[in-house]
C-alpha cells in the first residue's frame, strides 16, 4: 500500500450508502496495489464515511471530508490536486468497474503510451445491478489509435463517454483546467473534449465499466431545469464548434435539441415535435447516418426504458 500509486481514482460521494460498497468491491477485485482511491466527500449524512473505512485495508484510500458544497466538480478538481498517480480516473459513488478493466488499460498504455485518452465501452446497469444494454463508443469494433480531430467529430455530436470509463494523465487535466465548475451537467462531455484535442485517443471495444441508471442519479434530478440543460449543453457545442466541419456542427446542435426535448418529456413539460422533425428533416442523409451513428440514442433510450419497466414490474 506505500508503493507510488500509477493510477489516482477520484470517487467524490454524498450520501452514497446505497451504491458505495458496490462500487469500492469493483475496484477491490481489480487486484492492484499501486492505486489510490482519493475519496472527497461532501458532507454526507448517511454512514458512507462509515463504508469508505470500512475499505481501509483493502484500498489505499485518502479521505477527504468537507461541508456540504453541493458541487461535484469543484470536489472532483480538487481531489485531482491533491492526488498523487500518474494517471487518474473517475469514479462515481453509483457506477462500478468490470473485473480485468485495470489489466486491459495498462495493456493499453504499455502500446500507446503518448494517448491522451485511454477509453472503453461500458454497459448501463440498473438499480440492482442488473445490465441493461451496452453503451458502447461510435469507434472501430478493434482496438486502434482514434486521431484528435476524429474523436473530435463524434464527441460534439453527443457524450459517448461514460464517467467511469476514460484514464487519462493526471498533470494534463490539471494544465487544461480540470472540469469547468460552472457546468452542473455537461461538465464532464466539456473535460473529455478539452483532452481529446490534445492528442489520439487510444480505444479499447471491451466493456470495462457499468453505468447505473436509477432514479436518484444526477442525469435525471439535474435535468429539471430544462432551459438551464439546454444552455448548458449549448455552451459546450459553440466552444468546441469545428470550424472546418459545418455539417457536424449542426448535427451537434441538433443533437442538444434532441436531448433537451428527452429531458422535457422526462419531466413532463411539453415540447414541439414537429419543429423538431422538421430540424431532423434538413440534416439530409449523411446528416441523418451521422447523428444515428454517433449519438447513440438508440442505447441510451432502451436502457432507460428497460430500467422503468423493471422498477415498475
Amino acid at each position: 500500500m506505500s508503493k507510488q500509486p500509477w493510477l489516482s481514482v477520484i470517487i467524490p460521494t454524498y450520501n452514497g450508502s446505497k451504491y458505495l460498497t458496490a462500487a469500492l468491491n469493483s475496484v477491490v477485485v481489480q487486484q492492484d496495489d499501486r492505486l489510490e482511491c482519493v475519496v472527497i466527500d461532501d458532507g454526507s449524512t448517511d454512514n458512507t464515511l462509515t463504508i469508505v473505512e470500512s475499505f481501509q485495508n483493502q484500498l489505499n484510500i485518502k479521505l477527504i471530508t468537507k461541508a456540504r458544497a453541493g458541487n461535484w466538480v469543484v470536489n472532483t478538481n480538487h481531489a485531482l490536486t491533491v492526488a498523487g498517480g500518474e494517471y487518474a480516473c473517475f469514479l462515481h459513488q453509483d457506477d462500478l468497474w468490470i473485473e480485468g478493466r485495470l489489466e486491459q488499460i495498462k495493456k493499453a498504455i504499455a502500446a500507446y503510451p503518448q494517448a491522451s485518452l485511454y477509453l472503453h465501452d461500458s454497459v448501463f446497469i440498473d438499480e440492482q445491478g442488473r445490465p441493461l444494454g451496452i453503451w458502447s463508443c461510435p469507434l472501430a469494433n478493434k482496438r486502434r489509435i482514434i486521431s484528435a480531430e476524429e474523436m473530435s467529430q463524434k464527441l460534439i455530436i453527443q457524450n459517448f463517454v461514460a464517467i467511469p470509463a476514460p484514464v487519462f494523465k493526471r498533470s494534463a487535466a490539471i494544465e487544461i483546467g480540470g472540469l469547468n465548475d460552472r457546468l452542473w451537467y455537461t461538465a464532464d462531455w466539456d473535460f473529455w473534449l478539452k483532452l481529446a484535442a490534445l492528442g489520439n485517443t487510444c480505444y479499447i471495444p471491451k466493456p470495462l465499466a457499468a453505468f447505473r441508471v436509477h432514479g436518484d442519479s444526477q442525469t435525471i434530478r439535474r435535468s429539471s431545469s430544462v432551459a438551464e440543460f439546454r444552455q448548458q449543453m449549448r455552451s459546450v457545442v459553440d466552444k468546441h464548434a469545428l470550424k472546418s466541419n459545418r455539417e457536424v456542427n449542426r448535427v451537434a446542435l441538433f443533437s442538444t435539441e434532441v436531448n433537451t426535448t428527452l429531458a422535457a418529456i422526462v419531466h413532463g413539460e411539453s415540447t414541439n415535435l414537429v419543429k423538431l422533425a422538421l430540424e431532423f428533416v434538413l440534416l439530409g442523409p449523411t446528416g441523418w447516418w451521422r447523428y444515428w451513428q454517433d449519438s447513440r440514442i438508440q442505447e441510451r433510450i432502451s436502457a432507460r426504458l428497460k430500467a422503468k419497466l423493471q422498477t415498475q414490474g
